[in-house]
Protein backbone atom coordinates (compact mmCIF):
# COMPACT_ATOMS: atom_id res chain seq x y z
CA UNK A 1 0.00 0.00 0.00
CA UNK A 2 1.43 3.47 -0.34
CA UNK A 3 1.43 6.29 2.21
CA UNK A 4 -1.84 7.74 1.33
CA UNK A 5 -3.45 4.38 1.65
CA UNK A 6 -4.29 3.26 -2.12
CA UNK A 7 -3.17 0.52 -3.65
CA UNK A 8 -0.38 0.40 -5.85
CA UNK A 9 -0.87 -0.39 -9.59
CA UNK A 10 0.40 -3.11 -11.07
CA UNK A 11 2.57 -0.85 -13.09
CA UNK A 12 4.26 0.52 -10.02
CA UNK A 13 4.84 -2.81 -8.74
CA UNK A 14 7.20 -3.88 -11.62
CA UNK A 15 8.87 -0.37 -11.52
CA UNK A 16 9.41 -1.19 -8.25
CA UNK A 17 10.57 -4.35 -9.09
CA UNK A 18 12.87 -3.53 -11.84
CA UNK A 19 14.27 -0.57 -9.38
CA UNK A 20 15.30 -2.83 -6.59
CA UNK A 21 16.84 -5.49 -8.91
CA UNK A 22 18.75 -2.29 -10.97
CA UNK A 23 19.61 -1.39 -7.33
CA UNK A 24 21.33 -4.68 -6.09
CA UNK A 25 22.86 -5.71 -9.60
CA UNK A 26 24.68 -2.23 -9.55
CA UNK A 27 25.68 -2.19 -6.17
CA UNK A 28 27.34 -6.02 -6.57
CA UNK A 29 28.92 -4.54 -9.48
CA UNK A 30 30.78 -1.19 -7.96
CA UNK A 31 31.76 -3.36 -4.56
CA UNK A 32 33.14 -5.87 -6.67
CA UNK A 33 35.08 -3.18 -8.75
CA UNK A 34 36.18 -1.62 -5.68
CA UNK A 35 36.90 -4.38 -4.06
CA UNK A 36 39.62 -5.71 -6.82
CA UNK A 37 40.85 -2.34 -7.12
CA UNK A 38 41.54 -2.14 -2.78
CA UNK A 39 42.72 -5.70 -3.02
CA UNK A 40 43.89 -6.72 -6.46
CA UNK A 41 47.38 -5.91 -5.91
CA UNK A 42 47.40 -8.03 -2.71
CA UNK A 43 46.11 -11.31 -5.23
CA UNK A 44 48.36 -10.44 -8.36
CA UNK A 45 51.48 -9.60 -7.15
CA UNK A 46 54.01 -10.99 -4.25
CA UNK A 47 53.68 -9.00 -1.38
CA UNK A 48 55.19 -8.45 1.95
CA UNK A 49 52.38 -10.63 4.42
CA UNK A 50 51.42 -7.66 6.49
CA UNK A 51 50.34 -5.03 2.96
CA UNK A 52 48.60 -8.09 1.90
CA UNK A 53 46.62 -8.54 5.05
CA UNK A 54 45.60 -4.73 5.48
CA UNK A 55 44.54 -4.55 1.67
CA UNK A 56 42.48 -7.82 1.56
CA UNK A 57 40.94 -6.62 5.41
CA UNK A 58 40.48 -3.19 3.60
CA UNK A 59 38.88 -4.60 0.53
CA UNK A 60 36.46 -6.85 2.57
CA UNK A 61 35.75 -4.00 4.88
CA UNK A 62 34.76 -0.98 2.08
CA UNK A 63 33.14 -3.28 -0.43
CA UNK A 64 29.79 -3.71 1.99
CA UNK A 65 29.82 -0.34 2.79
CA UNK A 66 29.78 0.88 -0.92
CA UNK A 67 27.17 -2.33 -1.55
CA UNK A 68 24.62 -0.30 0.85
CA UNK A 69 25.58 2.84 0.10
CA UNK A 70 24.33 2.19 -3.49
CA UNK A 71 21.38 0.42 -2.97
CA UNK A 72 19.79 2.90 -0.57
CA UNK A 73 20.84 6.18 -2.91
CA UNK A 74 19.65 4.32 -5.73
CA UNK A 75 16.10 3.75 -3.78
CA UNK A 76 15.87 6.26 -1.58
CA UNK A 77 17.01 8.71 -5.76
CA UNK A 78 13.46 6.04 -6.62
CA UNK A 79 10.69 7.02 -3.98
CA UNK A 80 11.49 10.45 -4.87
CA UNK A 81 11.04 10.66 -8.38
CA UNK A 82 8.24 8.16 -7.62
CA UNK A 83 6.85 10.42 -5.19
CA UNK A 84 7.26 13.41 -7.64
CA UNK A 85 5.28 11.47 -10.02
CA UNK A 86 2.54 10.52 -8.14
CA UNK A 87 1.73 14.09 -7.40
CA UNK A 88 2.21 15.77 -10.54
CA UNK A 89 -0.62 12.78 -11.73
CA UNK A 90 -2.49 13.92 -8.77
CA UNK A 91 -2.67 17.23 -9.40
CA UNK A 92 -3.35 17.12 -12.66
CA UNK A 93 0.01 18.68 -13.38
CA UNK A 94 1.88 16.36 -15.94
CA UNK A 95 4.46 19.26 -17.29
CA UNK A 96 6.42 18.03 -14.04
CA UNK A 97 7.55 14.57 -15.75
CA UNK A 98 8.53 16.35 -18.86
CA UNK A 99 10.51 19.13 -17.69
CA UNK A 100 12.32 16.86 -15.75
CA UNK A 101 13.28 14.42 -18.72
CA UNK A 102 14.59 17.60 -20.50
CA UNK A 103 11.41 18.71 -22.12
CA UNK A 104 10.94 15.30 -24.25
CA UNK A 105 7.70 13.58 -23.15
CA UNK A 106 7.54 10.72 -20.93
CA UNK A 107 5.77 8.63 -23.55
CA UNK A 108 5.96 8.49 -27.17
CA UNK A 109 3.19 10.42 -29.21
CA UNK A 110 2.27 12.26 -25.97
CA UNK A 111 3.29 15.93 -27.34
CA UNK A 112 1.29 18.88 -26.39
CA UNK A 113 -1.33 20.41 -29.54
CA UNK A 114 1.63 23.35 -29.59
CA UNK A 115 4.55 21.17 -30.52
Amino acid sequence: MTGHGGHRTQAERDAITVEIGYALFSAAFAAAVLFGAVAGPALLFELPDPLEKVLLRAGLAVAPVVFLVRVVSVLIRFRSEATAARTDAASGDGDGEIERRGGQPSQPGLTSPDS
